[in-house]
């Protein structure tokens, strides 16, 4: 039993990686043959097992992962309610913004937009007077061809004409414009289209100037950048990657980074594992 069990922890060496070749009877310490003294057929040991993670990035946003995977993984622990119901909300939704996505030809990972603007509540007003499902602003509508109310009949008591920032399909047509422009003006780059969604184009042009890079992306300018928009795209980020794998994460089987599990181990004469059915992610 005792040479059995020298064996068995041999076979732990190996799994951390060590030189077990010099391990024998004679090798083994005073403490750990009295351990072993102590041990016999019922004892049960734990080993431990690497289970590798699973995250897939979305193709457009896989080359800023080593950037974002931190913050993605807090975000999923500390806003898992808001994204199992903005999941959910989405499914009404996000079809019809990615048509209009496509005709664009703009990437489908801009739809989450419209859950972190509004909630996709069309009757969203901000503080600073946007509104509607794409929170927008009376000069921006007013560019991309939305009418917007401003007066109201005074017979009726309406307005003369219906605020279009309140209808899904004509603001969406109006952010995909928006969004097919500076895609040209930013270099296809996703990240930039969609912080200077948040603090303006003419913000990001300043901050790309001073940064005084050629080619330079989100990353190179994100410390020039409000806080609201540094927080606005990594959101963003964070609801692609989650929405991605939303599977595994609403099953609570999604992994960011490998994680050691431990393994039952059953002494027996052949020595092997015997996995237990609870072994597995927790």
């Amino acid at each position: 039993m005792r040479v059995q069990l020298i064996k068995f922890l041999s076979g732990l060496l190996i799994i951390s990686g060590l030189n077990t070749t010099k391990v024998s009877a004679q090798a083994v310490t005073s403490d750990t043959t009295k351990l072993l003294a102590r041990l016999s057929e019922k004892d049960v040991e734990n080993t431990s097992e690497i289970i590798e993670a699973n995250v897939i990035f979305p193709q457009s946003l896989e080359s800023y992962k080593q950037q974002s995977l931190p913050y993605v993984e807090e975000f999923s622990t500390k806003k898992r309610d808001f994204l199992l119901s903005t999941y959910e909300s989405g499914k009404k939704y996000f079809p019809k913004i990615i048509d209009v996505l496509k005709q664009y030809q703009l990437p489908e990972e801009l739809k989450v937009l419209i859950a972190l603007e509004s909630g996709f509540s069309g009757d969203a007003v901000s503080r600073a007077g946007a509104v509607g499902y794409w929170q927008i602003m009376p000069p921006f509508a007013r560019a991309y061809g939305l009418h917007v109310s401003s007066a109201k009949d005074n017979k009726s008591g309406k307005y003369r004409k219906k605020d279009e920032r309140k209808n899904l399909n004509k603001s969406t047509l109006a952010a995909a414009k928006y969004f097919r422009e500076q895609s040209v003006n930013l270099n296809d780059d996703i990240l930039l289209m969609v912080a200077s969604y948040n603090c303006g184009i003419s913000s990001i042009v300043r901050a790309l100037k001073k940064c005084r890079k050629p080619r330079p992306g989100f990353w190179d300018i994100k410390s020039l950048l409000p806080k609201e928009t540094r927080k606005y795209v990594m959101n963003f980020i964070a609801l692609n990657v989650i929405f991605n794998n939303y599977e595994n994460f609403a099953n609570r089987k999604l992994l960011f980074t490998p994680k050691i599990v431990s393994i039952p181990f059953q002494a027996s004469e052949n020595n092997n594992p015997a996995p237990s059915e609870a072994s597995g992610i927790q």
